[in-house]
């Protein structure tokens, strides 16, 4: 390997200096190479479940099976064009209760009575050809700003598999143990300074769920740390824990605290799964995938959030970024 070349310059006195440009790390680029030698087809697990919604299913129908088969999306078919015409996702549930809901006394109509082609837009559906690398899945995710890429046969256009961010993280953790750990894997989050750290959406304890659906719709974010009024992290209220809704029949009871809604959650969860400047990226990556979980609470010694981790800012670090490509912030 040739020498760094040393960069001369001159101050002021007249005293010559000498400064070298920091050694690239030769194993930065690891995970970028991985990932383009792997295609989708290669992180399709070898059982899963994905389930097709016509686009003349009730709503409501369409958001009862989701809850029931434990997924978050769904492709949309339509019968008279023969195509897939869309995704029916969380975020759809979550727009038509901020929309229409009006008190717990008034039905919400629209999520009662409506087929999904009567009153949703049919979107383009992003799609992945199997044959597709992981690293163009991985910037199309994060470019686009959506959390799921349906995996389409390119032979039979039949959808194989809906690609998530945890599924290639998972898909790394099982198989990157035949290659090379880059070190940068030692270094502190405080140091790499992966994730957001300000203007951080945190929900009180005390606001509503209307209040934590608006925060949703207007931030975008996926995930909300609750904070109790001292400002310590109690709990994570998710877009997935907002189908839950759905499962329990009381989305039309939004005026219940936060308190209420962690606390009558079907699912039992255990605190928050947070992590610390001081542990370094490989813990943190590994504590996501172990616990199959889209991102991590960074708290400070008094569980105050100082920040969020997720896997997308993981895949633009560990991915994109060894290639010169930002695309979370493009």
């Amino acid at each position: 390997m040739d020498p760094v070349p040393e960069i001369p310059f001159t101050e002021d006195e007249g005293l010559t200096m000498r400064r070298t440009e920091p050694a690239r790390d030769p194993d930065e680029d690891v995970y970028t190479k991985f990932f383009m030698n792997h295609c989708c087809y290669d992180a399709i697990p070898t059982s899963s479940k994905l389930l097709i919604f016509d686009t003349t299913l009730q709503v409501k129908k369409a958001f009862f099976a989701l809850v029931a088969n434990g997924v978050r999306a769904a492709p949309l078919w339509d019968n008279r064009q023969k195509c897939f015409v869309g995704m029916l996702t969380i975020t759809d549930f979550i727009n038509i209760l901020h929309r229409y809901y009006k008190s717990p006394m008034v039905q919400i109509y629209e999520l009662e009575e409506h087929k999904i082609e009567t009153w949703r837009v049919p979107r383009e559906l992003t799609e992945l050809f199997s044959i597709i690398s992981l690293f163009d899945a991985i910037y199309s995710l994060l470019k686009n700003k959506i959390h799921r890429l349906p995996v389409i046969d390119p032979e039979s256009g039949n959808v194989l598999h809906i690609l998530t961010h945890k599924r290639i993280l998972k898909f790394l953790h099982i198989f990157g143990s035949m290659i090379p750990k880059p070190r940068f894997l030692q270094k502190r989050i405080e140091e790499v300074e992966i994730g957001t750290f300000k203007k951080i959406a945190t929900v009180q304890e005390t606001a509503t769920v209307y209040d934590a659906l608006s925060i949703f719709v207007e931030r975008r974010v996926s995930a909300l740390p609750v904070v109790n009024e001292q400002g310590k992290v109690v709990a994570l209220y998710s877009r997935f824990d907002v189908i839950n809704l759905a499962a329990q029949k009381n989305y039309n009871n939004l005026n219940m605290t936060m308190r209420e809604a962690i606390e009558g959650r079907s699912c039992c969860v255990e605190g928050v799964l947070k992590c610390y400047p001081h542990e370094t990226l490989e813990t943190i990556i590994n504590r996501i995938a172990e616990a199959e979980v889209h991102r991590l609470v960074l708290v400070d010694e008094e569980d105050t959030v100082k920040g969020i981790v997720s896997l997308s800012d993981l895949l633009q670090a560990l991915v994109l970024t060894p290639a010169g490509i930002d695309a979370l912030f493009s």
